[in-house]
């Protein structure tokens, strides 16, 4: 019999099912309740005792929040004496803030590693890191799936005339060559210049574009600011379509409005983070799948890079 459980926290229940739905297992029984003064309180009403535990819970907006549930469930859990505690956490907040980019700024990402440890999680499990180094900020071991699987099955599905890979930045550049290296499509720079977090501005299309379909590719869209910005200018230089593939659909502030007046044709995201709202233009595979299957990989000590092969 399987002895590893499915715990879900509350920031993005309808993945944590999907995930329960593959393995053929049922989410533990968890109460997770809020005082009125907005303190978070978790009753794990089923035995753990000796058995391993995934807990489901990506820090995604209220990041706070999410992130703080996460920790009290993990404490929870150790309380509880399970036997190990695996934090699945398809985003991965507070990755964004990865370095010291200027003085006296804080690396919140590895601030958040800190916690986690201490807390008394024993393996991460995430999609898309933004900054691949951020797995060295843990002295445990961690995971790190990417979306590649999908939106290269995607991709090819969608039998473009003319297909060409773009990087929206020239830190993405290593993202988009395997993509553009695993489906033989050639590749372009979209070379801008960001003033402050959230504001962007495009200066220069590195490549041409002239009646290429374009695919840009990022591990998240937050404001949709640099994406839209990026599908206008493509645009301008000939492209015939523009269509974005992006892991984490953070989208907030007015990323709904900016696309939906953009040249953006279409934007492919995935439900690591749960969608406020429907639109036209978006379209959501699930990650649920390769993580079932890490999941599971995990558990029976067997490889996880052949999911990815």
């Amino acid at each position: 019999m399987d002895q590893f459980k499915l715990v879900a926290g509350t920031a993005n229940i309808e993945f944590a099912k999907k995930v329960a739905l593959f393995l053929e297992k049922d989410l533990a029984e968890v109460e997770v309740q809020r005082f009125s003064d907005g303190e978070i309180n978790v009753n794990i009403t089923e035995s753990v005792r000796g058995q391993d535990i995934f807990i489901i819970q990506p820090t995604c907006a209220p990041a706070n929040d999410n992130l703080m549930e996460l920790l009290i469930i993990v404490d929870a859990l150790k309380r509880s004496s399970a036997g190990t505690i695996n934090a699945v956490i398809p985003y991965y907040g507070y990755a964004r803030q990865d370095r010291k980019a200027a003085p006296r700024v804080p690396i919140s990402a590895k601030l958040v590693a800190d916690m986690l440890e201490t807390a008394g999680v024993q393996r991460v499990i995430t999609i898309d890191l933004h900054a691949s180094q951020i797995q060295g900020f843990f002295n445990i071991p961690v995971d790190h799936l990417t979306g590649s699987v999908l939106f290269v099955d995607y991709i090819k599905n969608k039998n473009l005339p003319n297909p060409i890979i773009a990087s929206p930045d020239v830190g993405g550049v290593a993202r988009a060559r395997t993509y553009a290296q695993n489906l033989g499509y050639d590749l372009v720079i979209v070379d801008k210049k960001r003033e402050k977090a959230n504001v962007s501005e495009v200066m220069n299309i590195i490549g041409d574009v002239e009646g290429r379909d374009v695919i840009i590719l990022d591990d998240m869209v937050d404001t949709a600011g640099t994406l839209t910005k990026a599908a206008d200018v493509l645009k301008s230089k000939g492209a015939t379509s523009v269509m974005a593939c992006c892991t984490h659909g953070v989208l907030s502030g007015p990323a709904f409005d900016r696309i939906s007046n953009s040249s953006l044709d279409e934007l492919v995201i995935t439900d690591t983070i749960p969608l406020k709202d429907n639109h036209d233009k978006i379209t959501v595979l699930t990650a649920s799948n390769i993580t079932a299957k890490a999941i599971k990989r995990i558990y029976t000590n067997e490889s996880i890079q052949s999911i990815f092969i």
